[in-house]
Parts: C-alpha cells; sequence; structure tokens
C-alpha cells in the first residue's frame, strides 16, 4: 500500500497527500515511515490539530525531510497547513512522533503523546507497538448511561463518602477508566489519598503552575480522606467485582506515601474484611520506610512510575523534593525482600528510550532488582520540548527502536512481563 502524508486545514478537516513521503519524528529528527511497522488507528483513537506547526514529509525524488508550508489543494496560494497527531488509547506504544517544524513564537504542547499519523490503504496508520490486549479501558465497554447508573447507585449505598463524590468528577469530567470501571463493579477502582507531592513532575496532568505552559489535564483531590471512608469502598469494590484491584496513586492525586499512616490503617481495615482481591500503590516510591510498612499491612502490588533508570535524567523530569534516586531502588529492593510485585510505569519517549544506552541501563536495572514487570506507557508530553528541558542530545546512531528496546529487555531477562495495565490477580 502507497503511504501518504497527513495534514489538516485551518477548520480542521484531515486530508491525505500522496506527494511527500509520510515521516516520524524522534529527539527532533526526522524519519521516513515508508516501510516502518504500522498498525491502523485503533478504535478510540483521537485526531490532533498542532497549531503553529508544519508537517514534514520525505520528497521522494531528493529523499530530504520537506515542510508542507501551504495547503496543496487550494487555489488561494499561502492557505496554511498543520501537522497531525494521533492521540492513541492504553495498550499501544508509539514508536515515532509526529514530525513537523515549529512556527516561531510556538507555545508547548498540552499533555498528550503525539503518534505520527499517515494514510494508507483507505485508513489512518501510526507507528505503534501492541503491548497490551486488555480491554480494562476499552470506551466501547464503558458506556456513559451504565457508568451514571453505577453513580446513581454508589451514591446511595454511599451518601456521606467524600470519595464517591470526587470519584464521580473523574468519571464524568476527567474521563478517567478507573474510576468508571469502578462504578461498574469491574477490574481496578481508584483509592485517591494524597492531595500534595513530593516531586514536580513536568509532565503532571492533575497539578500545574498558574501561568505555566499549559494546565493540568484533570482536577487533584483537595482533601485526605480518612481510612474509614477508603476502606469501604474498597471492600465494597473487592468484594464485587471479577479480578478485582484498588490501587492507590492516582492521576488525580499527589504522592500517596505522603499519606502513609491513612493508607496504612485503610489497609488494615481493608484486609480484616476481605482477603479478594489485590492492594496496589502506584508510587514514587520516594519513602521505603513508609513502605515497609504499607507491605506489612497487606499490600501487595508497586508500580513504580520512572522516565528513565539513569538518575540526571529521571530528576530532571520528577524534579524530586526531599528524596532522591537512591530512594527509589531502596523502596524497590524493599519490596522484592518483602515479596511484593514490582512493575515500572515506564514512561517513553521516541528517540530517547530506544537509545542503546537507556536501553543497556535499562536491562541492568531489571536483572539487579528482578523487576516483575515493565508498563510501556506513553510520556505525555511536548516530542520537542521534553528533549529541551531534559538536556538530552542522543545521537540517531545509537537509536535502536521502541519494538526492539521491548524485545531485547525480554531476551535478557525472561521472568519479566510486558504489558500496559496493572496486573490483576486471576
Amino acid at each position: 500500500m502507497k503511504r501518504e502524508l497527513v495534514f489538516c486545514d485551518a477548520k480542521g478537516k484531515a486530508y491525505n497527500f500522496p506527494g511527500l513521503v509520510p515521516a516520524g519524528m524522534k529527539a527532533g529528527a526526522f524519519f521516513t515511515l515508508d516501510k516502518a511497522p504500522l498498525v491502523r488507528l485503533p478504535d478510540a483513537s483521537e485526531l490532533f490539530l498542532l497549531p503553529e506547526r508544519m508537517p514534514v514529509g520525505f520528497d521522494p525524488k531528493s529523499g530530504k525531510p520537506v515542510a508542507l508550508d501551504s495547503d496543496p489543494y487550494s487555489a488561494k496560494a499561502g492557505k496554511p497547513v498543520y501537522a497531525v497527531a494521533a492521540f492513541i488509547p492504553p495498550g499501544y506504544t508509539l514508536t515515532h512522533s509526529t514530525a513537523y517544524t515549529e512556527c516561531p513564537g510556538a507555545k508547548t504542547l498540552p499533555l498528550f503523546a503525539y503518534a505520527a499519523c499517515v494514510y494508507a490503504g483507505g485508513h489512518f496508520h501510526v507507528p505503534a507497538v501492541r503491548v497490551d490486549k486488555d480491554r480494562r479501558h476499552d470506551e466501547r465497554y464503558l458506556q456513559a448511561g451504565r457508568v451514571l447508573a453505577g453513580i446513581r447507585k454508589v451514591k446511595r449505598l454511599f451518601p456521606k463518602n467524600r470519595l464517591v463524590a470526587h470519584l464521580e468528577v473523574c468519571a464524568r469530567v476527567s474521563g478517567c477508566a478507573n474510576a468508571k470501571n469502578f462504578f461498574l463493579g469491574r477490574f481496578e477502582a481508584p483509592a485517591p489519598a494524597s492531595p500534595a507531592c513530593n516531586a514536580r513532575c513536568r509532565g503532571c496532568i492533575s497539578l500545574q503552575p498558574e501561568g505555566g505552559d499549559f494546565p493540568s489535564t484533570q482536577t487533584r483531590i483537595t482533601f485526605r480522606p480518612h481510612p474509614e471512608e477508603i476502606a469501604e469502598l474498597a471492600v465494597f469494590h473487592l468484594e464485587r467485582a471479577a479480578h478485582p484491584m484498588v490501587s492507590f496513586g492516582q492521576g488525580c492525586e499527589g504522592e500517596p506515601l505522603l499519606a502513609a499512616r491513612v493508607i496504612e490503617k485503610a489497609v488494615r481495615l481493608i484486609r480484616a474484611r476481605t482477603s479478594k482481591g489485590c492492594i496496589n500503590l502506584n508510587t514514587n516510591a520516594s519513602r521505603p520506610e513508609a513502605l515497609k510498612r504499607l507491605f506489612a499491612a497487606g499490600l501487595t502490588h508497586m508500580r513504580v512510575s520512572m522516565n528513565s533508570v539513569r538518575e540526571p535524567y529521571y530528576s530532571r523530569y520528577y524534579r524530586p523534593r526531599g528524596y532522591s534516586f537512591k530512594d527509589v531502588t531502596r523502596s524497590v529492593r524493599a519490596a522484592k525482600r518483602c515479596g511484593v510485585h514490582v512493575s515500572l510505569n515506564y514512561l517513553c519517549m521516541p528517540g530517547f528510550t530506544d537509545t542503546i544506552e537507556e536501553s543497556d541501563a535499562l536491562i541492568a536495572f531489571i536483572q539487579k532488582h528482578r523487576i516483575d514487570m515493565i508498563q510501556w506507557r506513553n510520556l505525555n508530553y511536548d516530542p520537542i520540548r521534553y528533549f529541551k528541558e531534559l538536556q538530552l542530545r542522543p545521537s540517531t546512531s545509537t537509536l535502536i527502536g521502541i519494538k526492539e528496546t521491548i524485545a531485547r529487555t525480554k531476551k535478557a531477562h525472561p521472568p519479566l512481563k510486558s504489558g500496559y495495565f496493572n496486573p490483576l490477580i486471576k
């Protein structure tokens, strides 16, 4: 199939253009997608117009990248065009960002992952790898009517529980799939507990500085729930759902370890009432001693968020306050000694994650700490600003590709599981 560039006009209408070979971008460098592995644009994907950015493709004659600076289908000369990106659903890890050049004064892009978009055979495609076939976040199974009915039911059962009101906003306004699943009695239920954080992640989705480059994409919890409130909803979920999990450390909160005392009491209350399901913590793993208390209370799974296993790049993204990367590794070691399942929430950015240097460092980290699983998640951040702000200057000669990076880790450590979602007890 012939592959064609995709661009957008000022009204948001997307067009395919056969005059240029589609391109992807890594670390600001352009790569032809003429023969790159593609998947058909998954259901629940979205296409974005990227303002102040011109699409880039490869000239089929010269083989060089060129920017498409005007609408090739318009009779009016100089009519502007814009780059197009695809935001793909959970379960897919993108291998190339969309290719573009910025206009002078271009503003930072909002917090999404920007996959290249290609037109071929009458359909849109994206350069991506499917890493998980679990459908728990598939919007086709999260119908609004059923979610609203679930919200009404839970509100009647727990009229005084503040977490119910908070999770309703998460489900109805922020579109949080975990919140929707809680109201549907399915899979993983969120248990946000901490309004505070000890990191200043550049891509934080719940808190951004006022007047910053972009807003947060959802509302952070403004109160610290009581242990009884958490346990009430957690037990309700664990008792009624198939393969249930309750997770602390959601996108709508800060770092849950800053509420470790509350969570410890909640976990003990939960386990006093039910032995079903598993209890998980999504965390920056900044407080090893607090984690040990949680493991003793009954925490069974821990997912540690990282953009890199190399300290300089980790710290430039997370900007930790009052802890260091050494504390993170101490927490991982403590978890493994306690028999806790440890996943890495590995935030992937094409052009950095798939360098041989990062790949080798990741393999060494996995082998040293006996990591159980990697969740290959897309990092939601402007793909140009990311490299500037982290002072990254990777050479394209060291790129091995996202797909090869995933394969290398599995080959080097066969017990390792790969996926996108937290593992559920079957």
